[in-house]
């Protein structure tokens, strides 16, 4: 499903127009993006998902094409956990 998919799903199920729910899901990008950002705390949807900022240390690895060492700097990302209603409707439930 990309974005318009989703826009037009969230417009019918909440009776809202197509314009209004691409404001949600905007709104919804945005607000996670800068909490993320922050990294001070997590955004949980309960049951459904939770993302937050994780850091990941420096590490050696090693370059495909020459197998030469290379450092890779810390740094961090994102880590997104699907909440116990979304791993029941993964199975099928």
């Amino acid at each position: 499903m990309n974005r318009s998919e989703l826009v037009a799903a969230i417009a019918e199920r909440a009776e809202v127009t197509r314009k209004d729910a691409d404001a949600m899901v905007a709104a919804l990008a945005e607000v996670a993006g800068e909490v993320v950002s922050k990294g001070d705390e997590r955004i949980t949807i309960p049951g459904f998902l939770t993302f937050e900022r994780t850091h990941r240390k420096a590490r050696s690895a090693r370059n495909p094409q020459t197998g030469e060492p290379i450092q890779i700097p810390a740094g961090y990302s994102v880590k997104v956990t699907a909440g116990s209603k979304l791993k029941e409707a993964a199975k099928g439930k």
